[in-house]
């Protein structure tokens, strides 16, 4: 969907949520918590938002996209963070205060 290839290419960090989602409260807490101000975009705010999730690559939330590209949903972020992997994916993108 254009919508969502205009989002992640226009924005470094971009987190696909739902709102009434606790695992995408915790991931865009994460982020928060490296000092990465992700652009959040929750899909059932939008009146295109089943469409759009269905177009999500792996029609779930949270769908994190670092640089464009597709990171994956909680299970990946966490797993990378686990390992030391976010932070290196994420220096670009963090704030300095």
């Amino acid at each position: 969907m254009e919508k969502i290839q205009s989002l992640t290419s226009e924005n470094g960090v971009v987190i696909f949520t739902k709102s009434t989602c606790c695992l995408c409260y915790a991931v865009t807490i994460l982020f928060q918590e490296l000092r990465v101000n992700p652009v959040v975009y929750e899909v059932d705010q939008d009146p295109e938002g089943r469409e759009m999730e269905k177009a999500l690559p792996k029609k779930a939330v949270p769908a994190v996209f670092i640089g464009g590209k597709l990171v994956g949903s909680t299970n990946e972020v966490m797993s990378l963070h686990l390992s030391g992997s976010l932070i290196p994916l994420l220096k670009p993108y963090q704030s300095l205060s």
